[in-house]
């Protein structure tokens, strides 16, 4: 495969299992999902379901930089929330990490996530290289 780059940063949670925190082939970097570990402890995030949406956000970004881009680069999100009576939340929070305009994205109701996570999040960034 052309360009194919394995994106690694101690800024985000190490991989708890068999994958890599991101691929980048070429200018596209196909993110793994984040829950909301602190990426210094490996624990979860203290607090309520924002302070996991905001982890999950910031993990989500320092994959992004490492690869070359930012937030703003992705152009598909997916999140996986375990009750989405919490949608509104995600929402809520996103406007704190993206501007318009916003990434496609899917939000799926599953009935849990590694860890006992409420929120996961995935997704493509696209880069100039």
């Amino acid at each position: 495969m052309p360009n194919k780059a394995i994106i690694h940063t101690e800024n985000a949670p190490a991989a708890i299992g068999t994958y890599s925190q991101a691929v980048k082939v070429n200018g596209t970097v196909y993110l793994s999902g984040q829950i909301p570990l602190v990426p210094e402890t490996m624990e979860m995030v203290a607090g309520d379901f924002a302070a996991e949406a905001h982890q999950v956000f910031k993990n989500l970004s320092a994959v992004c930089s490492e690869a070359g881009g930012s937030l703003q680069d992705i152009v598909k999100l997916n999140i996986y929330l375990t009750d989405l009576g919490n949608f509104p939340i995600v929402n809520e929070v996103m406007t704190e990490y993206f501007d318009e305009p916003y990434p496609a994205r899917a939000a799926i109701g599953i009935s849990q996530l590694p860890k006992g996570a409420q929120i996961e999040a995935d997704g493509v960034m696209v880069t100039a290289g």
